[in-house]
């Protein structure tokens, strides 16, 4: 499954890293992931989550937060509203580059900030926290003893899981200005919790209270034996297993399939169904791939185009290339060409230019518009070639269509 790595600029003006775990065909949907406190976007819980999602058909984000990682910035100049800031910048990166995120998942204090920054992600339907404490300021717990010296210098270097940060007051002000019980209580938005009965860290308790506040529809599920950082893989699939099995409730988009088409020969299509519903199927055509569905009033999920969907776009694709080829080839300002098609079943009688003069037949209507300048003479020349492109051609000549038996 790949992975793209790029970089975002977070709510400081500094570039954030930032891994997007894709699966191996098309997205059914998109997760943004918030990880722990002082964590990075490569810790195991995270990214093996991620990898898990991205085997059910989710795309998953997960980045560094300012000074984290491999982000740029001060780790010390950032407060729980920045992490949430980020948070929100990163599912508008997603939205102008692939699609927003519907799936939020947070882990320990990154659920806190998802639940917090969920009201800003307008295009989030479920929210996933695992381990999160229900209140933020919990973390301070890390460093408790340095409190006092902290609020007295307004900035200290303390140990966090054996590795130096400075934590500066406005970091504890701001963290303690937080009430996410309250948040959770307005949130509108299904809700599942994860938490260890036997969290060292952030004590079962605090699933309770998120658990409680929250409004229906909300779910729980029990990570026995797990730890905070759920550091056994079989734990962190789990994880991943369940929230795609969830949200999938919530999302409109069809479960994602297990099948999987090697590269068909040059020339080759192919098309198997896919067992995600009654209807759907992968379409392999070289290394790309795309789902053919019906609409729900049908018996389909509407996860793609219909067959004469498909039939319609390459007569259409066809009709705009073989213009845009000629009108190269001839210097004819054509700056685009937009081909709308709808087919139909009509009397035979009622085609005076038919053959067949009794029962159905199929009809297709194309229009075709042209931008550009264009003069009356270069219009009908280009409209003249649209019915030569090859696939006018194959639609409108004897076919011969042979199906055998696969050996």
């Amino acid at each position: 499954m790949p992975t793209e790595k790029f970089q975002f600029p977070g709510s400081d003006g500094q570039l954030l890293a930032a891994s997007l775990d894709l699966p191996d065909g098309a997205p059914v949907a998109y997760a943004l992931f918030a990880h722990c406190f002082t964590c990075g976007q490569n810790v195991l819980a995270a990214k093996r989550i991620a990898e898990g999602l991205a085997k059910h058909g989710i795309a998953t984000l997960r980045f560094d937060f300012t000074g984290i990682g491999a982000s740029e910035g001060e780790f010390a100049n950032t407060t729980f509203s920045s992490n949430i800031a980020d948070l929100v910048l990163a599912a508008d990166h997603l939205r102008k580059t692939q699609r927003a995120p519907s799936i939020l998942i947070g882990h320990s204090l990154g659920g806190a900030a998802i639940l917090a920054a969920a009201s800003l992600i307008p295009e989030a339907k479920c929210i996933a926290t695992v381990a999160a404490p229900s209140d933020p300021s919990h973390v301070t717990h890390l460093f408790k003893d340095s409190i006092p010296e902290i609020r007295e210098k307004g900035e200290l270097e303390v140990s966090l899981a054996g590795r130096p940060f400075r934590i500066k007051r406005e970091f504890l002000d701001d963290i303690a200005e937080h009430r996410l019980t309250d948040t959770v209580a307005k949130l509108h938005k299904p809700l599942l919790i994860f938490h260890s009965p036997t969290d060292d860290y952030v004590g079962i308790d605090n699933a309770t209270r998120l658990f409680v506040a929250a409004k229906h529809p909300k779910s729980f599920i029990s990570l026995t034996g797990a730890d905070h950082l759920l550091t056994q893989k079989r734990d962190a699939v789990y994880v991943a297993d369940m929230i795609a099995a969830w949200a999938m409730r919530f999302l409109d988009a069809a479960p994602a399939t297990d099948v999987v088409i090697p590269n068909p020969a040059a020339g080759v299509v192919m098309v198997s169904e896919t067992g995600a519903s009654k209807l759907q199927n992968m379409i392999a055509a070289g290394k790309h791939r795309v789902l053919a569905d019906e609409p729900l009033e049908v018996g389909g999920l509407d996860t793609g185009p219909g067959p004469y969907d498909f039939l319609l776009g390459a007569l259409g694709a066809c009709t705009s290339m073989t213009m845009r080829l000629y009108a190269e080839r001839k210097s004819i300002p054509l700056v685009r060409t937009t081909v709308s098609l709808q087919h139909s079943r009509v009397h035979a009688k009622d085609c005076e230019d038919c053959e067949t003069k009794e029962g159905m037949i199929s009809r297709i209507e194309r229009t075709i518009a042209m931008e550009g300048d264009l003069d009356s003479e270069q219009r009908a020349k280009l409209m003249e070639i649209a019915d030569k492109c090859p696939v006018h051609r194959t639609l409108t000549s004897e076919i011969a269509i042979v199906t055998r038996t696969a050996e």
